[in-house]
């Protein structure tokens, strides 16, 4: 089945897209999580969501959060990389639908939102998470590194982790004063051997 994406500001989503958005974040982490906790927040005004849907069915869902609004920090040091203390975008509420698991949708709309960040927010800037500890293998596959200690939100153990840009390894050149000097010798070695031949023939018939 296909899965469609979209990403919309608040403002952009309708009535129905907020109902159906909290309804599934109410689902997986309230509910499904047994963990009493505020969900809505002040800082979804300010976020871009993005919505996986089958058949026009809210089966997936994330919210971005702009570098501006960000309060996640990265705690690496400045020598490791020098673009992880800026203010960086975040990737949050994370979710699939239970009933929908197991069809790579999760990768599918985490990989939508890194795309979308990398776009709005800057290629060379990192993207910082806070990950729920089982799923740090999930996360780390994608390309996200952990950091500092688990800690607790709400009862339940995360890891903080940063998706940095990965740096380009310079090819070196082969330089056209060597590769000139190996086709010299190698020729020289062939006219050489062609010359014996030669002479080894005319020995062959005296």
């Amino acid at each position: 089945m296909t899965t469609q994406f979209s990403i919309k500001t608040f403002d952009e989503l309708t009535s129905v897209d907020i109902y159906h958005i909290l309804k599934a974040r109410s689902q997986v982490f309230v509910v499904e999580q047994n963990c009493v906790y505020q969900d809505m927040d002040e800082l979804d005004f300010d976020c871009l969501h993005l919505v996986a849907h089958q058949n026009e069915a809210l089966v997936g869902y994330c919210r971005i959060v702009p570098p501006e609004y960000n309060r996640l920090r990265s705690n690496l040091s400045v020598s490791d990389n020098t673009q992880l203390n800026t203010a960086m975008s975040a990737i949050g509420r994370v979710l699939v639908l239970s009933e929908h698991r197991g069809q790579g949708i999760a990768r599918q709309i985490m990989m939508q939102a890194i795309a979308h960040c990398r776009k709005k927010y800057g290629k060379k800037r990192p993207i910082i998470i806070s990950a729920q500890s089982y799923l740090l293998s999930f996360y780390q596959s994608l390309g996200f590194v952990p950091e500092g200690d688990a800690y607790q939100i709400d009862g339940i153990e995360h890891v903080k982790m940063v998706l940095r840009v990965a740096k380009k390894t310079k090819v070196k050149k082969v330089s056209n004063d060597n590769t000139s000097t190996t086709v010299k010798v190698l020729s020289s070695l062939l006219f050489i051997l062609v010359a014996l031949f030669i002479l080894g023939l005319l020995y062959l018939m005296i």
